[in-house]
């Protein structure tokens, strides 16, 4: 069986999740890990049984036995590292989000293109069996047209979360807070399912935590297909809440969150009729570290098969970025008391 082989950059909360889906899947090898702290890399390396671990990861790129890079480091730093893992010609799978730049994120992507190498991003929410569903019904007509569509975000991250790293609530690494490094999942399924944004009027504040980013935001969306919708995204609540979508068209609403199907039901109907699945627990809420791992398992062996099948991967960069676009509007309709239109964002 042909075997795909990966490095990961970031020893960090996020990278075992990319480790335990390459070690446990058949048709992967982790040839090599790097980290800037070299205790933590080289206890990565021992965790993981991996032969190489590296503090410089250009000098892990040099490596002829790597096919992938998976990209775990902070958030601001995941565009330059993906245009040198191309122009390396190692294939990228990067976490969330795909950067904090929209110029930035345009770069790497064409240095993918370019370099001829696969662009691949984590957005494992749109795996959920309730998210898959609901876009089959939406697609199909089953609730007409979609009239309101609303994201409700609510984590917890305590103060000392945001002191345990220093990148943690800067815009520098972290590119913003409640929205751009939780939120960004439930801002990316609310996407996928009821399609691009025209333009966002929004407040973002700092409320409740000592950082520079913000920690509560509201943003009312104009939908290109006509829809409206509001996200709210915090990390300040307590306790926290389940991630929710409330999706309502002409004839009918589906309401799902974490935990499942809260409604689905259409015209004609005085009950719920659910479809008959079951999610695996995503989890996150109330601790990072807390996710489960069932979705990068899911992304990994997508990835491995878009090498070796030389296609796209399932979440495509130009994918990704729409929900970073998003954001970066949200946060300058709220600088500005503007409304932002998004037809300038993205390439």
């Amino acid at each position: 069986m042909e075997k795909v082989r990966f490095g990961i950059i970031g020893c960090g909360v996020i990278a075992p999740h990319h480790a335990d889906a390459i070690v446990n899947n058949k048709r992967g090898e982790l040839v090599a890990v790097c980290d800037i702290e070299e205790e933590k890399a080289r206890k990565f390396q021992q965790k993981y049984n991996v032969p190489h671990y590296y503090t410089d990861y250009r000098k892990m790129l040099e490596r002829k036995d790597i096919d992938v890079v998976c990209i775990c480091t902070p958030s601001g730093l995941h565009g330059d590292m993906t245009i040198d893992a191309a122009n390396a010609g190692k294939h990228v799978f990067c976490e969330k989000p795909l950067d904090i730049n929209a110029d930035k994120m345009t770069r790497m992507i064409k240095a993918c293109r370019r370099n001829n190498v696969k662009l691949g991003c984590v957005f494992q929410r749109r795996l959920m069996k309730e998210a898959i569903e609901t876009k089959k019904a939406i697609e199909r007509g089953e609730f007409g047209k979609i009239i309101l569509a609303d994201a409700y975000l609510k984590y917890y991250r305590s103060q000392e979360y945001y002191n345990s790293a220093g990148w943690r609530g800067t815009w520098e690494l972290d590119g913003g807070g409640a929205l751009m490094n939780q939120g960004v999942h439930g801002i990316d399924l609310l996407m996928w399912l009821v399609g691009d944004v025209a333009s966002v009027f929004a407040r973002a504040e700092t409320l409740a935590r000592d950082i520079e980013v913000e920690d509560t935001a509201i943003a009312l969306l104009k939908f290109k297909n006509g829809a409206i919708g509001v996200i709210e995204g915090t990390t300040s609540v307590y306790p926290p809440q389940e991630t929710r979508l409330e999706i309502h068209g002409q004839k009918g609403s589906v309401i799902f969150g974490d935990s499942g199907f809260k409604q689905w039901r259409t015209i004609g109907s005085d009950v719920d009729t659910f479809p008959d699945v079951k999610s695996e627990k995503i989890g996150g809420s109330a601790d990072a570290a807390a996710i489960s791992s069932w979705g990068h398992y899911a992304l990994i062996d997508d990835m491995i098969s878009a090498v070796i099948e030389d296609r796209d991967p399932m979440i495509t960069g130009e994918s990704a970025r729409k929900a970073v676009d998003l954001i970066l509007a949200i946060y300058e309709s709220a600088r500005t008391g503007k409304e932002v239109f998004l037809e300038r964002f993205g390439e």
